[in-house]
């Protein structure tokens, strides 16, 4: 990771010498993609549940918890690192989650 984080580097430094593309700050936009997994974790976690919250889809916290934290586990297991992703994908499966439970729950 750290040689892909020079390798931008100097290739951001190159670009900002000959300004081909426009762009001077290069570098600085890939410094936040480089969180720790647990951070990446929690913040993807923070984001889905506050957007629950404040649409009032959460429903229980605890069960809202635990789904949230196996949806973007099993995410980032599988290789994926971008915050926002992971956070709407947790949300997506949250809501057909809940949908489905009611419909279960309509039947019994």
């Amino acid at each position: 990771m750290t040689k892909l984080v020079a390798a931008t580097t100097a290739l951001c430094a190159k670009v900002s010498e000959t300004r081909a593309f426009g762009t001077e700050h290069c570098s600085a936009r890939f410094a936040f993609m480089n969180e720790p997994l647990p951070l990446l974790m929690e913040n993807s976690i923070q984001i889905a549940w506050d957007y629950l919250e404040a649409t009032g889809e959460l429903g229980d916290g605890h069960v809202a918890a635990l789904f949230l934290m196996d949806s973007v586990e099993a995410m980032i297991r599988r290789g994926e690192r971008r915050k926002l992703l992971l956070s709407n994908l947790a949300i997506d499966a949250y809501l057909k989650f809940r949908a489905e439970r009611k419909s279960l729950a309509l039947v019994s």
